[in-house]
């Protein structure tokens, strides 16, 4: 899984903590989080350590080598799908940023 996947996962981390207890997240909640470019930059902040983290950066700076290993143990198939979407959307829509992601994780 590529480094793109980071970016969903912070948008999916958001709604859910990818853990079985949690609840599922409908894909309309997900939509409305990629959509708040603020709640965006900052998840991305924090991914880089540019800001600080709320528990859903935390979260996202755990899963974040797992997702770009290209294994998610702790996610549901629904899951792993939303996350996806989310990196897809940080890739197209955060160009630069998503180049610093990579470029941080990817080592």
């Amino acid at each position: 899984m590529q480094v793109s996947h980071i970016i969903v996962l912070c948008a999916l981390v958001a709604v859910c903590w990818a853990q079985s207890d949690r609840p599922q997240v409908a894909d309309t909640v997900l939509e409305d989080a990629l959509n708040d470019k603020r709640f965006i930059q900052r998840q991305i902040k924090c991914a880089l350590g540019e800001g600080p983290c709320d528990p859903i950066g935390k979260r996202l700076k755990t899963l974040a080598p797992l997702v770009l290993r290209g294994a998610c143990p702790q996610c549901t198939p629904q899951e792993t799908k939303q996350i996806q979407r989310t990196l897809s959307h940080v890739q197209r829509n955060y160009p630069q940023q998503w180049a610093k992601i990579v470029r941080q994780y990817s080592g």
